[in-house]
């Protein structure tokens, strides 16, 4: 599919839930949190169609997010019946790691290709400070387990949080030198109830490098696709990789190739922009395949070409746990 910009739209992320074990200060408020009643939330079969009509229109990449994907029940069978889906060519999923101890090794046999998960320190008393609830021992039981189980490339994300941990940022990127994972620095961005606090704690890709190349040296560019986020770096002598996401100082809209599909049921046509298209209730009143074909075909043709946040727009009606990153 192509939207009204022609840019190629083919890669969708599913937001199972809206809920997480997880409490990140660059993500949710600590209290006050309101999730959706689980009736309204796609059920199983609803959001298994949702995929399967996408897929007949050219999606041919899912990845599954949250808030916390691996808290959504029948997770794996689930991943079973997408990759079971003619069309679809990988199955990604972004995790906290908190439950991958347990799990990686059935998700790697029902057809998840590879995993994103969040990890922004490695000091344990940050860890827990920046989460809230998280243990780092835990999460990082849950990478090795990922990568045992073949979930791989290993993509580690960090959002970096100034007065949190940008003094991290070393010992992350030093982990590529001894992994052969993806280490990618993210900027925070501002959404919802809590974006006065993201837009005062932004640290910014460029600052991030600099810190980088100021510890190991300059940094080698690798050869970058135009549609990952991440732009991609080496550092001399890593077996990983080094990406940079720079989503507010630099964006990368004339690249994007993806929608989202929240788990109540509404196409999110841009991160940063509340444009949506309502599918749980037409799902429920007995709209056809066709009737769900056009409605998301027209959507994805009105995807809007890229955030507001230069003139200072602010989507406000979801917090990042629901929608997903």
């Amino acid at each position: 599919m192509r939207d009204s910009f022609d840019r190629e739209i083919h890669y969708l992320r599913v937001s199972l839930t809206d809920r997480c074990n997880f409490r990140c200060v660059y993500c949710m408020p600590e209290k006050g949190v309101v999730f959706h009643p689980h009736a309204h939330h796609l059920s199983d079969e609803e959001l298994l169609r949702v995929i399967r009509i996408m897929s007949t229109l050219g999606f041919d990449r899912v990845r599954l997010t949250g808030g916390e994907p691996t808290v959504r029940p029948n997770l794996v069978p689930i991943v079973e019946a997408i990759a079971a889906m003619p069309n679809i060519k990988e199955i990604a999923m972004t995790t906290n790691a908190l439950r991958l101890e347990k799990i990686a090794e059935p998700l790697a046999r029902a057809g998840l290709n590879r995993v994103n998960i969040s990890i922004d320190t490695l000091d344990a008393e940050r860890f827990t400070k920046i989460t809230r609830f998280g243990k780092l021992e835990a999460v990082w039981r849950g990478i090795l387990a990922a990568e045992r189980a073949g979930l791989t490339p290993i993509k580690l994300n960090s959002v970096i949080v100034r007065g949190y941990n940008e003094q991290d940022i070393i010992d992350l990127a030093r982990l590529t030198l001894e992994h052969a994972w993806d280490m990618r620095f993210i900027e925070m961005m501002p959404l919802g109830s809590i974006a006065d606090f993201q837009v005062e704690s932004i640290v910014t890709a460029d600052e991030m490098k600099a810190r980088v190349q100021d510890a190991f040296g300059e940094l080698l560019p690798l050869e970058w696709n135009g549609h990952d986020p991440a732009r991609p770096y080496r550092l001399q002598g890593g077996q990983g990789t080094l990406g940079f996401i720079s989503s507010v100082s630099a964006p990368f809209c004339e690249g994007c190739d993806r929608v989202r599909l929240t788990s109540d049921g509404r196409l999110r046509l841009c991160l940063l922009r509340d444009d949506e298209v309502e599918l749980l209730q037409p799902i429920r009143d007995g709209a056809s395949d066709a009737e769900l074909r056009e409605l998301i075909a027209r959507g994805v043709y009105n995807k809007p070409w890229g955030h507001g946040l230069g003139d200072n727009i602010i989507a406000e009606s979801r917090i990042m746990s629901q929608i997903g990153g």
